[in-house]
């Protein structure tokens, strides 16, 4: 299980943007599950929604980007560098992400040819499905 800290030495997003809490296992290059504890303090909360607050869908995108990031990123040749987007296609929106929920992130990657690739993302609370989708990175300095 990797913490904060770890992940930091791979990732280089950092809080109030760090959108992972820890990483269970990872597969350089190929592999990550990581885990988001969903608190009420989050800042998004304050204006998403007042008295209702719900987990935007583009943050819990960012969250799996960061797991898939972990991955592609570990890897020795991309240590120090950084996975950008270069798409999301296919994502999809089955659940409300609310403050108490821990999201469970998966993502694996499915193809990749120099610097881009894609990556299966896919997002669930208390085993139901929260989203899923495909998303492209590329690799840069």
């Amino acid at each position: 299980m990797l913490n904060k800290e770890e992940i930091e030495n791979i990732i280089p997003q950092r809080d109030p943007f760090l959108m992972i809490d820890e990483v269970e296992n990872f597969i350089p290059g190929e592999s990550a599950t990581a885990y988001k504890h969903v608190k009420e303090e989050e800042w998004y909360f304050k204006g998403h929604f007042p008295g209702n607050p719900i987990m935007p869908g583009v943050l819990i995108t960012e969250s799996l980007a960061q797991t898939g990031a972990v991955a592609i990123l570990s890897l020795e040749e991309n240590k120090g560098k950084n996975a950008l987007f270069a798409g999301i296609d296919k994502m999809k929106f089955k659940k409300q992400v609310v403050p108490g929920d821990t999201l469970k992130l998966e993502v694996k990657i499915i193809k990749r040819k120099g610097p881009i690739g894609i990556g299966e993302a896919i997002a669930t609370s208390e085993g139901k499905l929260v989203a899923r989708g495909e998303l492209t990175f590329a690799i840069v300095e």
